[in-house]
Parts: C-alpha cells; structure tokens; sequence
C-alpha cells in the first residue's frame, strides 16, 4: 500500500528543491565569477595601455632633454650662454695658464724608496 505524503519527513520532500537551488547557486555564481574576471581583465588592459602611453611620452622627453642638456654642455654654447648672461667673463690669457709636468717613473720610485727608509728609521727597536 502506498504511503501518504503526510507521513514523509521534511528533509524528504525539501532535498531535491535544495539540491536544485544550490546547483543554480553555484551555476549562477560561476557566471558573475566569469563575468567579473573578464571585465577585470579588460579594465587592467586599459591601464596598462595607459602606462605604456605615459611610459613612452617620459621617454621622448627625457630623449629631448638629453639631447638639450648635450647642446647647453658644447663650449659654443656655453660662451654664448655668458654672452648673454653679461656676466663679464671672458676667456683667460694664454699666461694665465700654469702648465704642471707630470713627473717620471723613475722618480716617482726613487721617492717611495727614500720615503718608505725614512719611515723604517723612524720604526721604534722590537726586542
């Protein structure tokens, strides 16, 4: 004899509708989960766009002023900077120069020799 429907548990009646609604939830969340990556996705592919372009406009300019900052260093430049500047300098004299020589090996060897046997002299007596 068949049973009643009165006489059967709630888990019983309710389980396939929770076992559906949680297959939806998760069906459902998949989806939004999909959705929000892709649209992430997206948006960071704009940013990066973004920082590419900023990054090539801060290369061309700085390009541009090494390329300024090596034509302010060119001597000509230089002179008619303080030209321009009336700073009333001029260039110096050719006796204003002092030309220094630059002194040999061989002295500069003797000069350690002498200079390390004045400092042995020196040295206190070990016993």
């Amino acid at each position: 004899m068949a049973r009643n429907r009165k006489y059967q548990s709630t888990a019983t009646r309710f389980g396939p509708a929770l076992k559906a609604f949680l297959l939806c939830l998760v069906i459902g969340g998949s989806g939004v989960g999909y959705v929000w990556q892709k649209s992430q996705i997206v948006e960071l592919g704009k940013q990066r766009q973004k920082r590419d372009q900023r990054l090539a406009e801060l290369l061309k300019q700085s390009e541009k002023l090494t390329t300024q900052l090596n034509t302010m260093r060119l001597p000509w430049a230089l002179e008619k900077s303080i030209a321009d500047w009336k700073l009333g300098l001029v260039r110096p004299q050719p006796s204003q120069f002092l030309w220094l020589t630059e002194p040999s090996r061989e002295a500069t060897r003797a000069g350690r020799e002498s200079q390390l046997a004045a400092q042995d002299s020196r040295a206190p007596a070990t016993p």
